[in-house]
């Protein structure tokens, strides 16, 4: 049992740290929706989709092959910490020449899609974001395997307080100076400009270059001493989980490009918009998944060679698929509440943007199946055979692709959402049956599947059937809530007696 504590007591850390951090961060989107009517929010969703596939390439899969090989090859901890930082910093320098080059055919091709004479500039700025983020890929890593989740929580505070106080004070407090004629109101006049969403490109990027100033002690204690022979068997490791990480950002973003794409130009800016607002209700269930990420990976790693592994891991399955069909329907019972996170600067924005509150549900559900396949795609990682991951995230991102062209023509933004859950359902079958075969760890199926039916059908009752009513929404809830205790007490108290 002391096994299942360290594992509950580091991912509550991780996991507080990370929800505090997005909640913050969560505060932001009514401002935004407030600020930015949807056809300027649209540019916002799409950057940041834009930016989060090239994430995936410029860390290649260095995370997962660190916490790989430092149990693999304890004996070189740090030969493993400097070459996975020195094959990001490679990869990063070349994403660098490579925007350097074709800067203007970039910006020509983004200058089509929205008409904006500021998007040089703000590549200009994803630029820099991309690559301090890339390099603290490595130190955050090493700073989790060391056991040290208080600062990792306090480093990524930090970076979410310092993006939301530059974003409050050059779209809140700036504006308010200038209204009220206060002192340096008429220095801020004199560059200011009212509604430009540059301001939270400018913003993150500050917090991008803080974070890596504290992580300084971690980045002065990596040696540039190339180690040939380790970084070719890491990258033989690592090309799979790169793959495999890059589809899997497909599938989240890949939606916001093609709803610009093949949507009508004069409705797809204002549906981006939408759809990555909406999106954002959503990241609830985000923040639930990632700090599980980020508390299981480095464990699942360290018991590995431990007699009861595999039982730990169904053990920890079991509670997590609880935990996340009570999140969706906690969620799903107050979306009426959670909405008013989208309210919009105008009545038109509103209604613009609470059309889109039937994905919701859909995206939710979406997610309780990627945080399934997060905990199930362990099997391939412990087992070396990384090439699955690459096989399943690819089937993933084939399916996003084909659908996606086939169906926002005809559907919109509503056929991203269903196909987001359609490509996280597939992906986790897939690597369920597959790590049976492969790596079988004792899962209980049955249960875990009753759990997640339950939770849809609560779902559905709540959203479609009792029209989100709130009461009867949240009576569902508790109902949901008493009858898992009680199926689960027995259980519960068995497994707090163990030592």
């Amino acid at each position: 049992m002391s096994t299942l504590r360290k594992f509950a007591g580091q991912t509550i850390i991780y996991g507080l740290s990370t929800i505090i951090a997005r909640l913050i961060n969560f505060l932001l989107t009514p401002l935004f929706a407030f600020k930015y009517n949807p056809s300027t929010y649209g540019i916002f969703g799409y950057m940041y989709s834009w930016a989060a596939m090239i994430n995936a390439l410029l860390a290649f899969g260095m995370e997962t092959t660190f916490f790989r090989y430092l149990q693999k090859r304890a004996d070189i901890k740090e030969k493993v910490y400097s070459n996975t930082f020195i094959i990001i910093l490679f990869t990063s320098s070349l994403f660098v020449l490579s925007v350097m080059v074709f800067s203007r055919q970039i910006t020509s091709y983004l200058q089509h899609e929205f008409y904006d004479n500021d998007l040089g500039v703000y590549v200009k700025y994803f630029v820099f974001i991309l690559v301090a983020d890339a390099l603290a890929v490595i130190p955050f890593a090493k700073i989790r395997a060391d056991g040290r989740p208080a600062r990792f929580g306090m480093i990524k505070l930090i970076n979410i307080i310092t993006f939301i106080s530059f974003n409050l004070l050059f779209i809140v407090v700036i504006p308010w100076m200038i209204a009220k004629q206060l002192p340096l109101a008429s220095y801020f006049v004199s560059w200011y400009r009212e509604g430009w969403v540059g301001y939270v490109f400018i913003s993150n990027l500050i917090a991008s270059l803080l974070t890596l100033v504290l992580l300084l002690p971690e980045l002065l204690a990596i040696k540039l001493a190339v180690d040939k022979t380790l970084i070719r068997d890491m990258l033989a490791y690592s090309f799979p989980v790169l793959i495999a990480n890059f589809s899997f950002i497909i599938n989240e973003n890949l939606d916001k490009v093609l709803l610009k794409a093949l949507l009508p130009q004069e409705t797809s800016a204002r549906d981006v918009g939408i759809y990555t607002l909406c999106s954002k209700l959503a990241v609830f269930m985000s923040i639930f998944v990632n700090a599980f990420r980020l508390g299981a990976e480095p464990f699942f790693f360290s018991q590995a060679k431990e007699k009861n592994a595999k039982q730990t891991y169904a053990i920890i399955m079991d509670y997590f698929v609880i935990a996340l069909a009570l999140a969706v329907v906690a969620l799903v019972a107050n979306i009426d509440i959670i909405k008013h996170f989208t309210r919009g600067g105008d009545a038109a924005s509103r209604a613009a943007y609470w059309s889109g509150l039937h994905i919701v549900p859909v995206l939710l559900t979406a997610y309780m199946f990627l945080g399934i396949y997060m905990s199930l795609s362990i099997w391939y990682k412990l087992s070396d055979q990384t090439k699955y991951g690459l096989y399943i995230s690819g089937c993933g991102a084939f399916v996003t692709i084909v659908l996606n062209f086939l169906l926002i023509p005809v559907y919109g933004y509503t056929a991203s959402a269903w196909i987001t859950l359609a490509t996280y359902g597939s992906m986790m079958v897939l690597s369920y049956f597959l790590g049976q075969k492969k790596y079988p760890i004792p899962y209980h199926t049955l249960k875990n599947l009753t759990y997640i039916v339950c939770a849809v059908l609560i779902c559905w009752l709540s959203f479609s059937i009792f029209d989100r009513n709130i009461f009867i929404g949240n009576a569902l809830f508790l109902f949901f809530v008493v009858l898992t205790y009680f199926l689960e007490r027995k259980r519960l108290t068995a497994l707090l007696k163990r030592r």
